[in-house]
């Protein structure tokens, strides 16, 4: 059994999300997920550049670059908002919409000044997640790579609203709901999130991985 994966990522947010995903799966049995699922900080890899041009590409370059560093599966994801009247902006730049060094709230401060005078029926936005996983090459099997797509549609609320969450989950308002993401447990999150579409389209091959 192999029991072990990175999930190429520093965000304690996307960290939690990523366990609570797959402890919901009696398939893994008496795994201890905190052991079994570690980030790409404590398996000591380098910090991985974004230099991709899409969310594929971004998410496959960080999963290949700690698979290569690790020699363990690593799973990537690369996710971001896509708002409609800004042509599917910030799309990739999400995490660094207000400068490189940008905190989640100079993003969502930013944003919301951008879009201050736009109606509530033209702030349609999505929340797209490109997920990958990278099992590199053992002796006798080549590696193989996966990618899934998940996207979370709704629109924009004028201000922020609720806690939970990170990034700009306190500001969409998924479709068919009357509270933000930000809001939602991290269950009911999960069940809907373009995060979770896309690792519960992936999942079966992450659980062959740790069970290997």
């Amino acid at each position: 059994m192999n029991a072990r994966i990175v999930l190429a990522t520093r965000n304690p947010g996307k960290l939690r999300e990523f366990r609570a995903l797959l402890g919901s799966h009696t398939e893994l049995g008496e795994l201890d997920l905190e052991q079994a699922v570690i980030d790409a900080a404590t398996a000591g890899c380098a910090e991985i550049p974004e230099t991709g041009t899409s969310f594929t590409e971004n998410s496959l370059l960080k999963a290949r670059a700690v698979a290569a560093e690790t020699g363990l599966p690593a799973v990537a994801d690369d996710s971001g908002l896509a708002v409609d009247v800004l042509g599917g902006a910030p799309g990739i730049f999400s995490a660094r919409w207000a400068g490189a060094q940008a905190s989640d709230e100079n993003n969502l401060r930013l944003l919301l000044e951008q879009l201050a005078d736009i109606a509530p029926e033209h702030r349609g936005a999505a929340f797209v997640c490109v997920a990958a996983l990278v099992i590199p090459a053992s002796p006798g099997v080549p590696a193989e790579e996966f990618t899934t797509t998940g996207t979370l549609r709704g629109r924009l609320l004028p201000a922020p609203q609720g806690v939970g969450g990170f990034g700009y989950d306190p500001i969409l308002q998924p479709s068919g709901q009357t509270r933000s993401t930000a809001e939602l447990s991290m269950e009911e999150k999960n069940a809907i999130s373009h995060r979770g579409e896309a690792f519960a389209a992936l999942r079966p091959h992450i659980l062959e991985a740790l069970t290997r």
